[in-house]
């Protein structure tokens, strides 16, 4: 029976490439001299670290076109609020990964709601779906494309 899988995934690899990119940017342009800005990677969070509250609207511009150039889809970004002291300002971004299960029920009432002839199921982070039709499958795939979710899917295991 053909099959496939609904995840949400981002390449680790390529997120940190594009924060070394956005460092060497920020250490050679000339507003950013001498203000010890820097962004930190770790695991699923990226901290801007600066001295002034407008540098970090800047090194945001400065990260997000570093990973939009890398390939990577902004809508997996969050950004917490900055955290103003007497002479740092830091702000988080939050990588999303992973289909928690609010949007899990969210994605199987969407294929539900479709009426398409497939079945869908919650297995930990990722939805299976399964149909008796490529065709079937394929529909839903540009089903789940066309919807607003709110957070970027992957396709994975396409199985005849």
């Amino acid at each position: 029976m053909p099959s496939f899988d609904v995840v949400s995934e981002i390449d680790h690899h390529e997120v940190s490439n594009a924060v070394d990119q956005a460092n060497r940017e920020v250490s050679t342009r000339f507003d950013f001299k001498g203000t010890d800005s820097q962004f930190e990677l770790e695991g699923n969070r990226v901290t801007l670290k600066t001295g002034a509250e407008f540098q970090l609207a800047q090194m945001l511009d400065i990260l997000y076109s570093k990973m939009s150039k890398r390939g990577l889809d902004l809508d997996s970004m969050s950004e917490d609020e900055p955290v103003l002291m007497a002479k740092t300002a830091t702000q988080d971004v939050s990588i999303r990964e992973g289909i928690d299960g609010d949007l899990a029920r969210k994605i199987v009432r969407t294929i539900k709601d479709s009426k398409v002839k497939v079945q869908a199921s919650i297995q930990g982070d990722q939805v299976r779906v399964t149909g008796k039709k490529r065709d079937d499958l394929q529909a839903t795939i540009q089903l789940l494309r066309d919807a607003a979710l709110g957070q970027p899917l992957q396709f994975k295991n396409f199985r005849d």
